[in-house]
């Protein structure tokens, strides 16, 4: 009997290991899909890179707004305990340097639409107080006025973009405060300007008309501001002989689409050199959230509101493009940022707010958007430069430290005047539906290629596959921004929590680029 049986228990036998053997190559199958599925593939192609990354999209902003301009940037000319040039910090001037920043926005926003630029001129004693309606209802001194700020900007090597009055000024205003910045000859305002000790004009390129018109410069139609705008440029345009003026008409705020399309289709296009856009990572107007001790839900809403500034500026664009099809007009994005509850404690704190790693989430996903879209953006200002918003700088008397969005800045600025390569991604993760990376690609002109890739899951590591076969690249190096949680962030007591640091979570092959990129983080990688 068991003699018998053997032939069959081998034959079973056989069968058994074929199904396990088969079983196993079944799940190492299922294993290698799982794994392709969980793969972010980004490819691109350099045959198709035609358009520079202005280093205008990494421009800056400063306002007067609380702590911005007095007890940030300025701190006045006698003070002794600061080290300061002309009343601007020191410490403020080399962190901005570093930075390489190509421009400087001022000085507003809605505080530009109640200046009035003659009160900041001249000798100080004889300048008028002024309330800032906007902003806190605090006094100023008119200490800082055009002088300070644009031979700030020649220390800096930065173009300075002075936000004009149109809300409660008038055109003679404005056209003066031309004449009396770039007018080189003789003339009542150049003149003025050479008694007040500038002998040489600043040449000014860059003039927002206005700001905000829908709202605090004036809440105007988009029809009404379209004519006023006319009567504006048309004036300024007198003095282009002498230095190039660059006018910015006051732009949509987020997707007021209509906005755009009414300037581009009612301005002719020799009066307009580019439009403005305003767009804000503030997911509750009324409740913001505070800067730092948020939770996930108010992390998942912010960064829900960042990630549509991808959808706006296409839109704005395609209108743009519609009207203007050889892209004579440009697109800023002179304000732009994360907006949170204020910081309580601080004394004249008006919109200072903390800077963490959710910040970093936004910058670079926001860079990485202008940088993919750098045929018509041609300018962007975050807001603000110091102690406001999302400021790059934070001051607390004499102690002054660079913030984590600090860092982003510093990181992107090898993209600056860059050409722009152009990236897809492929099995984009998602975060609650959201598109988990962001990428953005560029090969300066002595050929080395950086690429910034941003991953915003909270919690999941991704891998990614990067194909740089086509780019000709080798010895790649890399940096990584990051932190163990999302709400991390530098104080003065501790000025280097997050700053960068070597990464080296990659491995090259074959021209294949795999790398693990670690929750909420940024890493640049940088090849010959």
């Amino acid at each position: 009997m068991a003699t018998n049986l053997f032939p069959l228990a081998k034959k079973l036998r056989f069968s058994f290991r074929r199904k396990v053997k088969l079983s196993g190559l079944l799940c190492l199958a299922l294993v290698s899909t799982v794994f392709a599925q969980n793969t972010v593939k980004i490819d691109f192609s350099a045959e198709k890179s035609k358009d520079t990354i202005s280093k205008h999209i990494y421009g800056h902003f400063a306002e007067h707004l609380g702590r911005c301009i007095y007890e940030g940037l300025y701190v006045g000319e006698e003070n002794k305990t600061i080290p300061n040039t002309d009343g601007v910090r020191n410490d403020i001037i080399e962190a901005l340097k570093e930075l390489d920043i190509p421009n400087l926005r001022w000085p507003g926003g809605c505080f530009a639409d109640t200046y009035h630029w003659k009160d900041g001129v001249g000798p100080q004693s004889e300048r008028p107080t002024i309330v800032n309606r906007w902003w806190g209802g605090t006094t100023e001194d008119n200490s800082f006025g055009t002088h300070n700020f644009l031979n700030l900007c020649e220390v800096l090597e930065a173009e300075p973009y002075l936000s004009a009055n149109v809300g409660s000024g008038t055109v003679q205003e404005l056209i003066d405060w031309v004449q009396y910045t770039n007018h080189d000859g003789t003339s009542p305002m150049a003149d003025w300007r050479r008694k007040n000790g500038r002998e040489e004009p600043w040449k000014v390129k860059y003039w927002g008309v206005g700001n905000e018109a829908w709202g605090c410069g004036g809440n105007m139609t988009a029809e009404y501001y379209a004519n006023i705008y006319r009567q504006y440029a048309t004036f300024m345009a007198g003095w282009s002989g002498e230095s190039e003026v660059y006018r910015i008409a006051s732009g949509a705020s987020e997707d007021d689409y209509h906005w755009t399309e009414t300037l581009m289709k009612n301005v002719p296009h020799e009066l307009m050199e580019a439009v403005a856009l305003h767009d804000y990572a503030v997911f509750n107007w009324d409740v913001k959230g505070p800067s730092v001790n948020f939770d996930e839900e108010i992390y998942f809403k912010t960064m829900e509101q960042a990630l549509n500034m991808e959808e706006y500026v296409t839109k704005h664009i395609e209108i743009m493009d519609k009207y203007d099809p050889d892209g004579k007009v440009d697109l800023f994005v002179d304000e732009w940022g994360g907006w949170y509850d204020a910081e309580p404690e601080v004394k004249n704190g008006v919109l200072y707010q903390q800077n963490t790693i959710r910040d970093v989430m936004i910058a670079g996903t926001v860079l990485n958007t202008f940088n993919n879209h750098a045929r018509r953006v041609k300018m962007a200002n975050l807001a603000q430069v110091v102690n406001v918003l999302q400021a790059v700088i934070l001051t607390d008397e004499e102690k002054m430290i660079k913030t984590p969005t600090y860092h982003v800045m510093h990181m992107y600025k090898v993209h600056h005047d860059a050409l722009l390569i152009p990236t897809e991604i492929e099995n984009n993760a998602e975060y609650r539906g959201l598109p988990v990376v962001s990428v953005s690609a560029s090969e300066n002109s002595d050929g080395k290629k950086h690429i910034s890739i941003v991953n915003i899951d909270p919690e999941k590591e991704i891998s990614i596959e990067i194909n740089v076969a086509n780019l000709n690249s080798k010895n790649f190096e890399a940096q990584i921004l990051t932190s163990p949680k999302l709400q991390d962030h530098n104080t003065f007591e501790n000025a280097d929590k997050v700053i960068p640091k070597p990464f080296k979570e990659f491995k090259v092959r074959k021209g294949i680029l795999n790398l693990k990129l670690p929750a909420h983080s940024l890493v640049m990688l940088s090849s010959d």
